[in-house]
C-alpha cells in the first residue's frame, strides 16, 4: 500500500476534498466490514445447519435402534434361563422406572420456576400510581370555535338558529 504523505495530489487538495475523501474511505470501509461479517456469518449459519441436520439424524437413528435393543435384551436374559415373557416384562418395567425416574427430574425442574416477580411488583406499582393519577383537565373549547376552524357554512347556520348547538357540542368532545 503507498504512504498517503506521497501522494502527488495531496497539497493540491483542499480540506473539505480531504473530508469527503476521507468520509468516502470511511464509509468503504465499513462497508466492507460489514460485507465480511455478513460472509462470515452465512458461512457459521451453514455450519450449524449442517451440524443440526447431522444431530437430528443421530437421534432419529438413536430412536429407531431402540426397539431392537429393547429385543437384544429380553432374549439375552432369557438366554440366561428365564421364560421369555420374563424376560420382556423385565425390559418393559426397567423402561417404565427409567421414564418415572426422567418423569421425576422434569418435575423437580418444573417445580424450582417461579412467578416473574420483578415484574409482577413493577405492574403492580405503575397500576397502583396510575389509580392516583388525576386525568390531564382539558380546556374547554367553545363548539363555535371548532366549527368555524372547520370552515363548515352550513353547521354555522345551525349553530346561529339554535338547532346544532347538542351537534356542535359533539363535536367539540370529540374534537378534543
Amino acid at each position: 500500500m503507498s504512504d498517503p504523505g506521497n501522494y502527488a495530489g495531496n497539497a493540491d487538495r483542499s480540506i473539505g476534498q480531504l473530508v469527503a475523501s476521507a468520509t468516502a474511505e470511511m464509509s468503504a470501509l465499513v462497508h466492507d466490514e460489514i460485507a465480511l461479517a455478513k460472509a462470515e456469518v452465512r458461512q457459521d449459519v451453514k455450519r450449524g445447519a449442517i451440524g443440526s441436520g447431522a444431530f437430528i439424524a443421530a437421534g432419529v437413528l438413536l430412536l429407531f435402534t431402540m426397539p431392537m435393543l429393547s429385543f437384544a435384551a429380553a432374549y439375552g436374559i432369557h438366554n440366561l434361563g428365564l421364560g421369555l415373557a420374563w424376560s420382556f416384562l423385565i425390559v418393559a418395567g426397567a423402561f417404565i422406572l427409567l421414564a418415572a425416574l426422567i418423569a421425576f427430574i422434569g418435575l423437580r425442574k418444573f417445580k424450582k420456576i417461579k412467578p416473574p416477580e420483578k415484574s409482577i411488583a413493577s405492574a403492580k406499582q405503575t397500576a397502583a400510581v396510575l389509580q392516583n393519577a388525576k386525568p390531564h383537565p382539558r380546556p374547554s373549547i367553545e363548539a363555535a370555535a371548532i366549527i368555524e376552524r372547520s370552515g363548515s357554512s352550513l353547521t354555522k347556520k345551525s349553530i346561529e338558529s339554535g338547532t346544532g348547538k347538542d351537534e356542535a357540542a359533539a363535536v367539540a368532545r370529540s374534537s378534543t
